[in-house]
């Protein structure tokens, strides 16, 4: 098996495989072994033999009210694999929906004060991001896409902040040295990132009447989100 696993928690079959598709790419693993929350749990894979985890997005808000039991459980299996990473038994990645989760989790607190619409939004990195080994080697900002309703209000306890913005202030932190959460989608090209459009357009994250513009614009986009999973495979557990 690869020593990475996707973890996907996306109900939408296409979305979900797409997603699937960009990490594979952007990781350089082409045989990336995955597993849909939606349909099993962790214990149905060996999950505990992988030394990195890239977890990816959802519809899904940790500030849902009255969860399914599915969502229930994706999300208790989502704290566990944030759980290895802290025991430093793992490298993991959580992305967009991910962050809510590992917030929680830490104690900190979710707010749906600070949504982001479908863009690539220019990110900056922080001090402590310039040293880190994921996201210092890039440059000092970066563009990346965002589509989201909620987000961490402040970095949660323990955790070290990496990259911000002006319109959400937390949009990447680490906590110790291999759990990652970035409240954005680094894996995600301009047409991934259309093509979700499609499945999405009546989900909230932008205005269905200017679907034809937000397309235009997420298409002429240029983002550097790969740059950032092409670094991932090298943190591995040793």
């Amino acid at each position: 098996m690869s020593s990475v696993l996707y973890v996907c928690a996306r109900p939408e079959r296409s979305a979900a495989d797409a997603e699937h598709r960009s990490f594979a790419r952007d990781l350089g693993i082409r045989d990336l072994d995955r597993i849909d929350l939606l349909h099993a749990s962790l214990e149905t894979v060996e999950w505990e033999q992988y030394d990195g985890f890239v977890i990816g997005g959802s519809p899904f808000n940790v500030t849902d009210a009255d969860k399914s039991e599915t969502q229930q459980a994706v999300e208790h299996d989502l704290e566990r694999i944030a759980a290895r990473a802290l025991d430093d038994h793992a490298t993991a990645l959580f992305t967009c929906y991910g962050i809510g989760v590992v917030t929680r989790m830490l104690g900190g607190t979710v707010t749906m004060r600070h949504p982001e619409r479908v863009q690539a939004a220019r990110i900056r990195i922080t001090d402590e991001g310039a040293d880190d080994p994921l996201f210092g080697p890039g440059a000092p900002e970066m563009s990346v896409f965002t589509a989201h309703k909620e987000s961490a209000a402040s970095t949660p306890p323990g955790a070290v902040l990496l990259a911000t913005n002006d319109a959400c202030p937390v949009q990447a932190y680490r906590v110790g040295s291999r759990l990652y959460a970035t409240q954005f989608h680094p894996e995600a090209s301009p047409q991934d990132f259309a093509d979700r459009m499609a499945v999405y357009r009546a989900s909230g994250y932008f205005d269905p009447r200017e679907y034809a513009v937000t397309e235009r614009m997420v298409l002429s986009a240029a983002v550097d989100g790969a740059d950032l999973l092409s670094r991932f495979p090298g943190l591995l557990a040793d």
